[in-house]
C-alpha cells in the first residue's frame, strides 16, 4: 500500500486555501486506497506567528520531528509548507536519503516581506534553498510554474485545484441579502494585509460590500469602512449560502498562488472581478462570460455585474478533487522515483525500513 505522510505546517484551527486543499486531497486519496498520515503542528508545542497569532509555529526539535516521521513508516514523503516543521522535515529526508516533493501554496516571500522587513531577494534564495532540495514542487497553475521557473526553482509539478459542488452551488436568492440592497459585492477570505483588501474597500460600487472571514486586519478595517459588512468566519453550508447571495465576487488579492475562492463563487454561480494575476488568469477563460479582470478593479466589478451565472457555474465544472488529486498522487510518485537521492537509510537505532514500498 502506498502510505503517504505529509508535513504542514497549516493545520487546524487555521481555516485557509492550503489546509482546505489538504484536507480535500486526503479524503480522495483515502478513496483511492492511500493511506494519508500528517504532521503537524497539533503534533508538538507550538507558539502563535508574530502578526498572525491564528497561524501556529511548531516548538520542535530535529528529534521530536524525526520520530513522528518514522512512526507513519511512509513509502512517500510531501512537504507542504516552508515553517518550522518544513525545514525540519527536508532537513530529516536529506539526512536519511528519502526522496520528497513539496508544493508552493503562498508567495511565501511577499507575505512574509510584507509582516517584516527582509529584502525580497532573501527570501527568493531560501525559497530556492527549500524547494530545490526535493525531487519536485508542485504550483497550482502555469502562470506560477512560470514565474517560479524564473526564479530558479527546478523539477516543477502541476497540482490543480478543485471544488466540492455538493457544497457550493446555487441556491435562491433573497430580494435584500444579509439585510442589505443589491447588488452584493463580496469577498471571502483571510482578513490580512496580503490580501489586498483596501483595494476592494476603497471601490465607489454601487450597492453593498460584505467580507467573509476573520484574521489579523479585521478590526482595524472595520473601523475604516464603517459601511461594509463583517460577517466574520463562516464555514460549511453558511458559507456556501453566503456565496450563493451574491451579485459579484471581488477577488482583490495579487499574491495568492492559485484562490480557492474563486472556484467557490464560480460554482455558487457567481461572476468573478479580478485583477489579471496569477490565480485569476489561470482560471478565468478569456470570453468564458464566469468573470471579468482589469487593472482598474471597479471596472472589472462592474463588468462581472453584467457576467452570467450560469457561464460560472459551467466554468467550475472543470474543476473536480478526484483529478486534482490524482495530479498530485502522480507527482508524488514521480518525486519518490526520480533518482537523485539514493535508496534511504534510517539511524542506527531504528529496525524499522523506510523507503519506498
Amino acid at each position: 500500500m502506498t502510505r503517504i505522510t505529509i508535513v504542514s505546517d497549516a493545520w487546524h484551527p487555521q481555516v485557509n486555501g492550503v489546509v482546505r486543499s489538504i484536507e480535500n486531497t486526503n479524503r480522495e486519496l483515502t478513496r483511492m486506497g492511500v493511506e494519508v498520515c500528517m504532521v503537524t503542528p497539533k503534533d508538538f508545542a507550538n507558539i502563535p506567528c508574530p502578526t498572525y497569532p491564528e497561524i501556529r509555529l511548531s516548538i520542535a526539535t530535529f528529534g521530536q520531528v524525526a520520530h513522528a516521521i518514522e512512526a507513519t513508516l511512509p513509502t512517500a514523503i510531501h512537504i507542504a509548507t516552508e515553517g518550522p516543521l518544513g525545514i525540519i522535515a527536508r532537513r530529516w529526508c536529506l539526512k536519511n536519503r528519502m526522496p520528497f516533493s513539496t508544493s508552493y501554496h503562498t508567495r511565501f516571500p511577499e507575505y512574509v516581506s510584507a509582516r517584516f522587513p527582509v529584502p525580497l531577494r532573501w527570501l527568493h534564495a531560501f525559497v530556492r534553498w527549500f524547494h530545490n532540495a526535493g525531487n519536485g514542487c508542485m504550483v497550482a497553475t502555469a502562470s506560477l510554474e512560470r514565474e517560479l521557473s524564473r526564479l530558479g526553482i527546478r523539477n516543477l509539478l502541476r497540482w490543480s485545484r478543485g471544488i466540492d459542488q455538493t457544497v457550493f452551488h446555487p441556491m435562491e436568492r433573497n430580494d435584500n441579502p444579509f439585510g442589505l440592497p443589491r447588488p452584493i459585492f463580496i469577498t471571502v477570505g483571510r482578513v490580512a494585509v496580503e490580501k489586498n483588501l483596501p483595494a476592494f474597500l476603497d471601490l465607489d460600487l454601487p450597492g453593498s460590500k460584505v467580507v467573509v472571514g476573520d484574521g489579523p486586519a479585521r478590526a482595524d478595517l472595520q473601523k475604516r469602512y464603517p459601511n461594509v459588512l463583517f460577517t466574520g468566519m463562516k464555514t460549511g453550508n453558511e458559507l456556501a449560502e453566503a456565496y450563493a447571495q451574491a451579485d459579484v465576487f471581488v477577488f482583490p488579492s495579487k499574491t495568492d498562488t492559485f484562490g480557492n475562492t474563486i472556484l467557490e463563487a464560480l460554482a455558487s454561480g457567481v461572476p468573478v472581478a479580478a485583477y489579471p494575476v496569477t490565480g485569476p488568469v489561470d482560471i478565468i477563460e478569456e470570453g468564458s462570460g464566469a468573470g471579468a479582470m482589469s487593472e482598474d478593479l471597479r471596472e472589472a466589478c462592474l463588468s462581472a455585474l453584467r457576467c452570467s451565472r450560469e457561464s460560472a457555474r459551467l466554468l467550475a465544472r472543470k474543476f473536480t478533487w478526484e483529478a486534482a488529486t490524482r495530479q498530485f498522487l502522480s507527482n508524488v510518485l514521480t518525486a519518490q522515483n526520480r533518482s537523485l537521492l539514493a535508496a534511504p537509510v534510517l539511524p542506527k537505532d531504528s529496525n524499522r525500513l523506510i523507503g519506498p514500498a
